[in-house]
């Protein structure tokens, strides 16, 4: 087996996102109004800690799949670049989410629907993230079922997740009211179908600390 550190590092550290975000989605249903700066600098401040995690995972996943097989160097290239594209804009969103707090006089607003910068981050809590996981999920599921660095379910996951994901791009023209299911920055949108690409980093990690 090539490189055991690597894989447990990056196996580690994709359990670590799974558990992360598992602590992190009852902070954005605590409370039925805008919650309190705390509350908003608290999750923002996990996310910040995922994203830096999510940069271990995906450099070192793509790693794996390049010494797998060099002839689809490509291929991890392609999730690499797509992955990192989408931590720059959860790292975008991050800000959006906070400037909106320290831009409001006590502090106390809902940054994701409320505030000046609010319709400047619902493409990234939508579509964009929804696009950006389709395109790394598809290369991640392709590199799985042609090196086999990880288990065939792993591919074909990757594959139904990217599909799924594809399926919100065009919520774009559906609204933006947060209680739909189906809008630009609905909960199916920014929540539901943006959960899944986070279980499948778990597993994929649990996978990985097993072998």
């Amino acid at each position: 087996m090539k490189d055991p550190k690597v894989r447990r590092l990056t196996g580690v550290c994709g359990v670590m996102i799974g558990v992360g975000a598992t602590l992190i989605v009852p902070l954005y249903f605590m409370y039925s109004g805008p919650p309190p700066a705390w509350n908003v600098f608290t999750r923002n401040l996990l996310n910040l800690i995922l994203c830096a995690l999510m940069i271990v995972f995906i450099t070192g996943f793509c790693h794996l799949i390049r010494q797998a097989d060099s002839a689809y160097e490509w291929v991890a290239s392609l999730a690499y670049g797509a992955g990192m594209i989408y931590v720059a804009v959860s790292l975008v969103a991050i800000s959006l989410e906070v400037g909106a707090v320290f831009g409001t006089p006590d502090g106390t607003i809902d940054p994701t629907i409320d505030g000046p910068l609010a319709k400047g981050s619902i493409l990234i809590h939508g579509s964009i993230t929804r696009i950006l996981t389709a395109v790394f999920l598809s290369a991640a599921g392709y590199a799985v079922l042609r090196t086999r660095v990880l288990p065939g379910w792993a591919g074909k996951a990757a594959y139904a997740i990217a599909l799924f994901n594809l399926a919100f791009v065009p919520s774009i023209y559906f609204g933006t009211d947060a209680a739909q299911f189906y809008s630009a920055v609905g909960w199916g949108t920014t929540a539901f179908a943006a959960s899944f690409i986070l279980y499948w980093i778990l597993a994929v990690g649990i996978t990985l600390c097993r072998e």
